[in-house]
């Protein structure tokens, strides 16, 4: 069974993530497959924050229809779509996996979304290895 996703508005997040250099470290590889953890951080603070590829079905869909709609509408609007899951803050994204550029540009949607210049936006990425179907 999935978590549930739920929306969260941007406004919510924590005041730092819109005025000080942030740092987001991948905990797994990018390359691994749907679910890339991570954690942002800055002076102001620690938070953990996942990258969720919401168009990945196998063996079952990742994120339900409704999620996959409006994660597909913000990115076409040139932001992404931030929800929570099991407590965590996560980046909605469309795809089925994640590329170093499509980490980049998740990222710098949330920078905008909380007021920020992606300018102020460190990614760490860990390349990990091709999940096999």
């Amino acid at each position: 069974m999935r978590p549930e996703l739920e929306d969260l508005d941007p406004f919510d997040l924590p005041e730092w993530l819109g005025v000080s250099d942030v740092t987001w470290s991948a905990e797994s590889g990018v390359r691994s497959g749907h679910d890339v953890r991570g954690t942002l951080v800055a002076d102001g603070g620690e938070l953990p924050c996942d990258l969720l590829a919401v168009d990945d079905a196998c063996p079952e869909p990742v994120a339900d229809d409704d999620t996959r709609v409006r994660a597909h509408r913000a990115w076409q609007r040139g932001q992404v779509h931030v929800v929570t899951r099991a407590g965590r803050l996560t980046l909605a994204v469309p795809g089925s996996g994640f590329t170093a550029d499509l980490v980049l540009d998740a990222l710098s949607r949330l920078a905008l979304a909380v007021g920020a210049s992606p300018e102020h936006y460190t990614a760490r990425l860990r390349i990990g290895t091709e999940r096999r179907r």
